[in-house]
């Protein structure tokens, strides 16, 4: 439970982030504005990449299991090619 309040609040801090940046790009168009907004989406990316490996690292250590569609079709399809057997 914990490793996913991290990713959703990560997740959060991205989208943020991304309103930040987005607040500071139509504000105003001058020198400390662009370099607000450079910060706010170099920060979005710096979360980006490590979410990406928080979430990969995490899958590689089992300790999150994915268990959407993508699993389901897989089951489908190994259950379909043991029974052709």
């Amino acid at each position: 439970m914990i490793i996913k309040s991290i990713a959703i609040a990560a997740f959060i801090s991205i989208i943020i982030s991304l309103g930040a940046a987005l607040f500071n790009l139509v504000k105003n168009k001058d020198q400390e504005q662009s370099e607000k907004t450079l910060k706010a989406l170099t920060f979005r990316i710096t979360l980006s990449v490590i979410l990406f490996v928080f979430i990969f690292i995490a899958l590689a250590a089992g300790l999150l299991h994915p268990h959407g569609l993508g699993i389901q079709m897989q089951a489908k399809k190994t259950a379909i090619s043991e029974s052709a057997k």
